[in-house]
């Protein structure tokens, strides 16, 4: 299955969480936008870019917006990476036998991150790293959230513009 397109219906998602919670996309959209990144634990691109999300989440704590990592691993290997990188943004369990949210989604490599509006349309999508895609999405989160853009990248910190996933 493609991935969904810009301004198409993103399909639904619930998932089990690491923490025994569950994760409705329809329910989180009924607070505002949502970013839905998928990863890996073994993923280089991945390790590289959820510390960054880490900064997103934390700097629009308001509940407006959400954002979540699904995991393509088992719960014990998805909690070390949390703690290892710094995560605290809740994360969710695909199935590893079958993958049925990463299929709906389309997904060819990760991380791919979908924003998807409080209608349930994809506003945005980025596959691996791309710098302006993080900048886009961390100045929308700001719209949204009626907070100043955050400085997610700290002057001096030598950040590449683009990782394939």
């Amino acid at each position: 299955m493609p991935a969904p397109a810009i301004g198409n219906m993103a399909p639904p998602i619930s998932l089990p969480g690491v923490s025994g919670d569950r994760f409705a996309l329809a329910e989180a959209l009924q607070r505002g936008p949502a970013l839905v990144a998928f990863f890996k634990v073994s993923c280089p691109t991945c390790q590289y870019t959820f510390p960054f999300l880490e900064r997103i989440s934390k700097a629009y704590s308001s509940q407006k917006a959400t954002l979540v990592g699904i995991s393509q691993n088992e719960k014990a290997d998805t909690v070390a990476f949390a703690k290892q990188y710094g995560i605290s943004f809740p994360l969710y369990l695909d199935d590893t036998k079958t993958y049925p949210v990463s299929n709906q989604y389309g997904l060819t490599h990760v991380p791919t991150m979908f924003l998807i509006s409080p209608e349930g349309k994809v506003e945005a999508a980025s596959v691996g790293w791309f710098r302006p895609d993080i900048e886009k999405i961390n100045a929308h989160l700001a719209r949204v959230s009626g907070e100043p853009r955050a400085e997610i990248f700290a002057p001096g910190e030598d950040i590449v513009d683009y990782m394939a996933g």
